[in-house]
């Protein structure tokens, strides 16, 4: 390893690495990533991403190469043991992201297409098959001891993401303990690759809430099915993962044989609900599975994941830059933490339901549902604190902090979805050129955050894009929030509003404010 100095060493490379390195990568930084087991796993533990997500991701590759395997999820549906629907998940409300609301995804697709991504890139160094052993902090910087087969190594770098996993070297390394919510269950995971066509009804999403013995099915991509059981307490863990045990239970419980399926993947899984207790030491951040865990009952797991990248990596990129106070790096865990624990209790709720063992309890569960007794999953919370803006009055309010929906514009000559033309990087978008009221110092600040400026009229000019609203996503959005402009996050989370063209000076100096924004960068 001829480099050993980096800005920031990327610690797995599962989704929420794989993202961590492409984002970072792309923002120009020497990163090097570190991970344990020499290949991409290539098998799809991950078979579900959200619209939201797959925004992310067309951050860090070739969208369209990851999804080409890909399907939309039309419903995720409870039923209990006599097949009596309960409830369906894919109703918590969503706004149009330009893809899907969700999707079933094959994760070696999706991995293989940042991947390719991450090593385009001169200044990303990706070591596989490389165990990182140790790591010290000392003097703002992180050194990590690294075992490469029998040769021992040394890097340094200044910030470390860690993101390898459920048991975390890194967090175990760091002395940071987890929060257990109590939730374990073991489910019998069998992945199958169609032979021929199975019945229309596997092309759905299904889970059977049954008291003797819960079970799913989902379709993964297009040519991949995904069944799973809960496992009984006399049942064991090695005899189940035993290929004559799937098609024991598979022929049980589907009339699915050898002649209609490949297995190509079986393994018990433990489910848990876990958080770390904290998200950093020092200049190590955790995010992912190393961070939290979860239940797989809203398919939210690696989608977290992602999203702490998309999170984590925008402000270490400002930073790293010198141009904000590392105090920004300190809203991380507050925006991110309650968005996961919402995520986990609705997830540990869903788990409940399925893996209600008690034909008593399933029985007053059954009523629940039936007399509209039981409330349906909530949607996802903003932000509510961190890096957004403060005034919430007005229509405003709720939106603060929340993703807004994503629609397709002209830019140029170009149309395509907002994302796809402006990247990785800050929006302003407003109903008239904003120019004259932000004035030259406002411009300033905005052009070196790399914010991309535009306006809906048509009276574009130095420094502001005009934007045709082809389908009047951003004008209704606007209208629809008494607002003149908004500011959109790289990630996609809205930092706040102008209720009038002259609040459009105040809002981006909220913005500066929020980054404790360095003066020698506007000066340079």
């Amino acid at each position: 390893m001829a480099q050993t100095d980096f800005d920031v060493a990327v610690i797995g490379y599962g989704p929420t690495g794989l993202t961590a390195a492409s984002l970072l990568g792309q923002l120009g930084h020497r990163v090097l990533v570190v991970e344990r087991w020499p290949s991409l796993y290539g098998l799809p533990r991950l078979t579900h991403i959200d619209g939201e997500t797959a925004r992310l991701l067309s951050f860090a590759c070739d969208i369209e190469e990851a999804l080409r395997d890909s399907s939309p999820i039309e419903s995720y549906i409870f039923y209990n043991a006599k097949g009596k629907r309960l409830v369906d998940v894919v109703d918590i409300p969503s706004l149009p992201m330009g893809f899907p609301a969700h999707i079933s995804i094959h994760q070696p697709d999706i991995e293989a297409a940042i991947d390719r991504k991450v090593r385009s890139l001169p200044n990303v160094t990706v070591r596989q098959g490389v165990e990182l052993t140790g790591l010290k902090i000392s003097a703002g910087r992180v050194e990590l001891a690294l075992r490469a087969g029998d040769a021992a190594e040394t890097a340094h770098a200044r910030y470390v993401f860690a993101a390898d996993g459920a048991r975390s070297f890194v967090r175990a390394a760091l002395g940071i303990e987890r929060d257990d919510s109590g939730f374990n269950e073991r489910w019998l995971n069998i992945d199958g690759e169609r032979k021929r066509p199975l019945p229309a009804s596997f092309e759905e999403t299904k889970q059977y809430c049954d008291p003797a013995r819960g079970h799913m099915f989902l379709p993964i991509g297009a040519n991949r099915q995904r069944f799973e059981f809960a496992l009984l307490p006399d049942e064991d863990t090695d005899e189940m993962e035993r290929a004559e045990s799937a098609w024991r239970i598979l022929k049980q419980y589907h009339d699915v044989g050898p002649d209609d399926l490949r297995i190509i993947r079986q393994i018990v899984y433990t489910f848990e609900c876990r958080m770390a207790q904290s998200w950093r030491s020092g200049p190590v951040f955790l995010g992912g599975d190393a961070a939290h865990t979860m239940p797989p009952y809203l398919g939210q797991g690696a989608c977290s994941g992602i999203r702490d990248a998309a999170n984590f990596a925008w402000k270490l990129d400002l930073v790293l830059r010198n141009v904000a106070s590392p105090e920004v790096l300190e809203s991380y865990e507050p925006e991110r933490r309650p968005h996961v624990a919402h995520i986990m209790r609705t997830a540990v709720m869903l788990g409940k339901i399925a893996n209600t063992h008690s034909r008593t309890v399933a029985f007053f569960r059954d009523l629940a549902f039936r007399f509209n007794l039981f409330p349906p999953p909530p949607p996802f919370p903003s932000l509510s604190a961190g890096i957004i803006q403060d005034d919430r009055r007005g229509a405003w309010g709720k939106a603060v902090g929340s993703v807004p929906p994503q629609g397709r514009v002209r830019i140029g000559d170009r149309i395509a979805r907002l994302d796809d033309q402006v990247g990785y990087s800050f929006a302003l978008i407003a109903e008239r050129n904003p120019a004259a009221v932000l004035g030259p110092s406002r411009m300033g600040f905005l052009r070196s955050l790399g914010c991309r400026a535009f306006t809906l009229a048509d009276d574009a000019g130095a420094g502001v894009e005009r934007m045709l609203d082809i389908d009047r996503t951003y004008s209704s959005c606007l209208a629809g929030k008494n607002a003149a402009a908004m500011v959109t996050r790289p990630d996609t989370n809205l930092f706040g509003f102008a209720a009038g063209l002259k609040d459009v000076a105040d809002l981006a100096e909220k913005l500066q404010q929020k980054l404790s924004w360095h003066a020698t960068a506007l000066a340079a």
